[in-house]
């Protein structure tokens, strides 16, 4: 018997996951398509953020880590929404933040230093390395339109940790198209592409649809987490925050939408990998 069970794992090896030689098709049958989970219908998380916003870098870490520990992660489909702190910035310029929150909002330099030191301790327990000193405050609509290019790839999430990351951590020019190029090449976006939609003012209708939509909803602050238009969370909570509101969202979409659940047993199997456990 173990005998012929090392002969079929050296045939699902040398044959591929599809079983048959020579068949490198990736496109699923119809009755496969239906089956496959990416099809399954999810439950929406909206997250509206800027990227100048140091709490919605911390807000994502916190409802990442509540999402980690979430039983149906897979039935969750975030969408970042555009929202921009600053809008009156100048395109194309470089301002000092320091200076702007002094003069405009009010603080003084005490003040501002104490604030910016207990966000980098907090930084530091959401796993972020925060360098205020380094970051370059720009207008960040392109950086809005970048992501909603991003999101027309399936590659939304990860842009937005790429610009956080560059904006707080690298002290990069998040407002710079070449800058916002090379970003994108890291995450796996073609680059011409994307600049090509730079350049011509791709998705710039999107990001207004999106500033638009969260005053219609009254929201005032970022980090903003809507569930299901059904709950919302503001600010950048702790994980167990996010984690009952899934909980409590994800239990009423389940009642009017089929959802998959299975009770597995587990015993011995082949994987696609050739792998006999």
């Amino acid at each position: 018997m173990n005998r012929i069970i090392a002969v079929l794992c050296l045939l699902l090896i040398s044959f591929g996951p599809t079983g048959l030689k020579g068949n490198h098709s990736n496109e699923l049958p119809q009755e496969d398509q239906m089956n496959n989970p990416k099809n399954i219908k999810r439950m929406k998380v909206e997250i509206w953020s800027d990227i100048m916003c140091p709490y919605c870098y911390i807000g994502k870490h916190k409802f990442e880590t509540a999402l980690a520990q979430f039983s149906n992660k897979e039935g969750i489909d975030i969408e970042w929404k555009s929202f921009q702190l600053m809008p009156e910035l100048e395109k194309g310029k470089v301002y000092d933040l320091d200076k702007i929150l002094i003069e405009t909002r009010g603080m003084s330099a005490s003040q501002l230093h104490a604030s910016q030191a207990q966000l980098t301790e907090a930084g530091k327990q959401a796993g972020i390395s925060f360098h205020f000193d380094k970051a370059l405050t720009v207008n960040t609509f392109d950086a809005h339109r970048f992501l909603h290019f991003a999101k027309s790839q399936g590659k939304q999430n990860e842009a937005e940790e790429a610009l956080f990351r560059a904006y707080f951590s690298d002290g990069k020019n998040v407002g710079d198209y070449t800058t916002l190029v090379e970003l994108g090449k890291e995450i796996g976006l073609d680059a011409e592409a994307l600049k090509t939609a730079l350049e011509n003012g791709s998705h710039t209708n999107e990001v207004h649809a999106d500033i638009s939509e969260a005053q219609q909803l009254g929201i005032r602050g970022v980090p903003f987490f809507v569930f299901d238009r059904k709950y919302a969370v503001s600010g950048a909570q702790d994980p167990q925050a996010f984690l009952e509101t899934l909980e409590k969202s994800f239990a009423e979409w389940q009642k009017e939408n089929a959802w998959p659940k299975f009770e597995r047993i587990d015993g011995k199997a082949s994987t696609p990998q050739g792998e006999c456990n």
